[in-house]
């Protein structure tokens, strides 16, 4: 009978110590406060060039078929928050269809370079695909490098635009490598639902 008190008088002595550690330790995770997390101070000042994304928006996704055609709108739900105590934005993807997505994206301060792996419900990979890009005043972009069908080098460039308040657009399409030639293959239009 010793034992079993002895064990929960330890448990219950340490319990408040460690939930209170944590709480203290990660103040800019999501949180019943802020359900999208907070940018943490510590982070560099581009943590918040995601931020006109940070919430929840009602999407409307438009992809090519295989054959070039355009394939029927998707509706989908696009969630971002700040993860790693607010060092970094984290990205999910719920759609219709079933196919869901979602990326972790980290800005390193020495290259001046976001980030950001992506991974989906489809192709679960063993090493995630990863694109890197800048923010500017009027959208993010990103690269990575990609060969079209015919074998032409090049990248796929992703874009986020239109930020407002009320919501924000997407591109996805494959560019040469002069950026002259190019070939959209998904759209994705954003109503902000939830704000952070």
């Amino acid at each position: 009978m010793k034992k079993p008190i002895l064990v929960l008088f330890l448990l219950l002595s340490i319990w408040p110590l460690a939930a209170q550690q944590t709480a203290f330790e990660t103040p800019y995770e999501p949180s019943a406060e802020h359900p999208f997390g907070l940018p943490n101070p510590q982070a560099p000042q581009e943590i918040r060039d995601f931020a006109p994304m940070i919430g929840r928006c009602d999407c409307k996704s438009l992809a090519r078929n295989p054959d070039g055609t355009w394939a029927d709108t998707v509706d989908m739900v696009w969630t971002f928050k700040y993860i790693m105590d607010g060092m970094a934005v984290q990205d999910e993807t719920l759609k219709a269809d079933g196919r869901h997505s979602g990326s972790i994206r980290q800005f390193n301060p020495d290259s001046s370079l976001w980030y950001v792996h992506y991974y989906n419900s489809a192709r679960p990979l063993p090493v995630l695909p990863a694109w890197q890009g800048t923010r500017s005043d009027t959208s993010i972009v990103l690269f990575r490098p990609q060969k079209a069908p015919n074998g032409m080098d090049g990248y796929y460039r992703i874009t986020f635009f239109r930020f407002s308040g009320s919501g924000y657009r997407w591109l996805g399409e494959w560019v040469d490598l002069n950026q002259k030639v190019r070939y959209p293959t998904w759209r994705i239009w954003c109503e902000r639902s939830s704000n952070p």
